[in-house]
């Protein structure tokens, strides 16, 4: 009988140990589960717009990226800071929803310009998940000139029908440009001729002779603003009012063409001169990215030049930028 009763307090009391045990291994489950969906939580709103002040500036934002270029760039605080939680956002339009990006969570950023118009900003947040500061959006621009579709490849390359050709404004240059040949010089392009040499017919160096006569100038800067003309010249600065004069077909030795357009002096500075002519690829209006610039007092004569043209990119690019620019051509 005592075995009996034995037997069926210790099969009761394995029942209750059981009973436990699958009591605290469900609560355990349901924690895990709770701590996931706060998890959640927590990257749901990181996804969301932020009730936070602008206290971040972002650095490295190039004025325009190519179809496929590397973005780098770097949060830097206004007022320092203990914390370290950050997170990079984008979105492709302004009514679009901010997304957290995978993988950007330190000060810098890295990733290929893949999106014209993409918004990029980053949030700091404190060890609550707390947005403590933002930076204002800043927006990647790609513009790869020439386009991708074939008429416009060819266009770039001086295939085109005179119909096509349209009068252009001096607006379409305006800002401040910089001349590539001190670049040339110090050796910041020998990248890009050694680029050239692996697709064309001519070594690095030729290559090289070949556009130390094409961007030789003295004229280091031009600013261009509204229909006045700046040139920096020799550590001094001379100023002209230019009006429209027409463009020119000119036709090359390799059969493809380019047009000049044209631009008289009206008003300004004597030592500037009568006439400019600007050459972009383009032959229609468009903002430009990059020019050859031809001058002098001879309108026709002028147009004779194919061997010097004066090369300028805007003067915020520096030499890694303007690699970049060239090697994207």
């Amino acid at each position: 009988m005592k075995k009996l009763l034995f037997s069926l307090f210790a099969l009761l009391l394995f029942s209750f140990l059981l009973t436990a045990c699958q009591g605290t291994e469900t609560e355990k489950v349901e924690k895990e589960s709770e701590d996931h969906v706060e998890e959640e939580h927590d990257h749901d709103e990181h996804s969301n717009d932020h009730d936070a002040p602008e206290g971040i500036k972002i650095e490295g934002v190039a004025d325009h990226y190519h179809t496929g270029d590397k973005i780098e760039l770097t949060a830097v605080l206004d007022e320092e800071s203990d914390s370290d939680h950050w997170h990079w956002y984008s979105r492709e339009s302004a009514d679009a929803q901010w997304e957290a990006v995978s993988g950007q969570e330190t000060e810098t950023f890295t990733g290929e310009a893949t999106i014209d118009g993409l918004e990029i900003k980053v949030v700091l947040f404190d060890d609550d998940h707390k947005p403590i500061v933002q930076s204002a959006p800043i927006k990647i621009v790609i513009d790869d000139h020439h386009g991708h579709d074939e008429e416009s490849k060819k266009i770039y390359q001086g295939y085109f029908e005179d119909s096509q050709v349209k009068d252009r404004e001096l607006s379409d240059w305006e800002g401040d440009w910089q001349s590539v040949y001190p670049y040339l010089l110090s050796g910041d392009l020998d990248e890009v001729f050694e680029h050239k040499a692996e697709h064309g017919d001519m070594t690095a160096e030729e290559y090289k002779e070949y556009y130390t006569v094409g961007y030789e100038t003295d004229v280091d800067r031009i600013t261009i603003e509204d229909n006045m003309v700046t040139f920096f010249q020799n550590n001094q600065e001379y100023s002209g009012e230019y009006a429209e004069d027409g463009y020119e077909i000119l036709t090359y030795e390799k059969g493809n063409r380019g047009v000049r357009f044209i631009f008289k002096l009206v008003d300004g500075s004597e030592k500037m001169p009568q006439y400019i002519q600007f050459s972009d690829h383009n032959i229609f209006p468009v903002k430009s990215h990059h020019f050859h610039l031809y001058w002098g007092d001879d309108r026709e004569r002028l147009l004779e030049e194919v061997t010097n043209w004066p090369t300028y990119y805007p003067s915020n690019l520096d030499a890694e930028g303007l690699v970049r620019d060239m090697l994207a051509h």
